[in-house]
């Protein structure tokens, strides 16, 4: 198997359990509405998150005299949940809507949104990555429609100034994936994160779309050392954080990394790694997409790949 085939069944599977866990949601939410809740961060700036069920990554929404931008879009099975909810808050139309990444829990809805005529703005490499290999689904590949693409890219950093506030879009290569971005809110001191973090939560690591778990952690000490005692942190997936939140993850990951590290260096196999289950304390991180075991399959690809560097 070549690499662009390796490539390409990983990033099949990536969507195949991101679909699953989707799927496995939705029956739980036969019994309890699919919904969101919003959350006031600021005078100008909400996160919708979902309820009862999985509505994708938490969404973020500036709304004032200037006009409206919006961060993630959730998957596909939830646009009309999400208008309804953007209504609770505004009546205007989406100006700008930020991806964060490509995973289709932050992207589902950029093609309705794109032919309602907002203009989506990411990382020039999730447009690449979108234009070549189109959008993942559990069956393959299908290309992206027009109305899903980026219109406007960066390589490093943009700004949109909107509603009294500079949201300074930033690029961290390597982290979750190859394309990520977190946005700041400077004068109302709020970071979205995208899925550099995920809150109390054990996270996802997308080797096979350019991720790397030194990236996240490089990025999320990027973000500690932009936030203060008074950052309010709107992360990819968990509650509303804050700088300790942060702080907190980077502790666990480091820790992971160290133990999981020193095993492999001592000539442990992956199955006798997962026997072991280092990561044993961290058993509150544990969650339906991302188990202890799956993480300590990502840290065991970490590790041995630094091994060989």
């Amino acid at each position: 198997m070549n690499i662009k085939q390796t490539f390409n069944r990983n990033w099949i599977l990536t969507s195949a359990l991101l679909s699953l866990f989707s799927s496995t949601s939705a029956v739980i939410a036969q019994e309890a509405e699919l919904s969101f809740t919003t959350t006031k961060v600021s005078d100008t700036v909400y996160m919708l998150s979902g309820t009862g069920g999985f509505t994708g990554g938490n969404v973020g929404l500036t709304v004032g005299d200037d006009g409206v931008a919006m961060i993630d879009n959730g998957v596909s099975d939830v646009l009309d949940i999400l208008r309804e909810e953007i209504k609770k808050t505004t009546d205007k139309p989406i100006d700008y809507l930020i991806n964060t990444h490509i995973h289709g829990d932050h992207t589902g809805n950029n093609h309705a949104f794109g032919d309602g005529g907002t203009k989506i703005i990411s990382h020039q490499n999730l447009r690449h990555s979108l234009v070549t290999k189109g959008v993942a689904k559990e069956e393959g590949f299908e290309p992206a429609p027009l109305s899903a693409l980026p219109v406007l890219t960066f390589s490093d950093q943009m700004t949109i100034h909107i509603n009294g506030d500079a949201a300074k879009i930033m690029h961290f290569a390597n982290a979750h994936t190859d394309g990520d971005a977190a946005v700041m809110f400077e004068s109302d001191n709020i970071i979205h994160t995208g899925d550099i973090l995920f809150n109390k939560v054990f996270p996802y690591i997308d080797e096979s779309n350019g991720g790397s778990m030194a990236g996240v952690i490089d990025a999320l000490k990027a973000i500690a050392a932009l936030s203060n005692e008074s950052t309010k942190i709107i992360p990819g997936h968990g509650p509303l954080a804050d700088k300790s939140d942060v702080e907190r993850t980077i502790s666990m990951l480091e820790d992971s990394y160290q133990m999981i590290a020193e095993l492999v260096a001592n000539g442990s196999t992956d199955e006798e790694i997962i026997a072991a289950n280092p990561l044993s304390k961290y058993q509150d991180y544990n969650w339906g997409f991302i188990t202890t075991e799956r993480m300590t399959n990502q840290v065991i690809s970490a590790a041995r790949k630094a091994a060989k560097s």
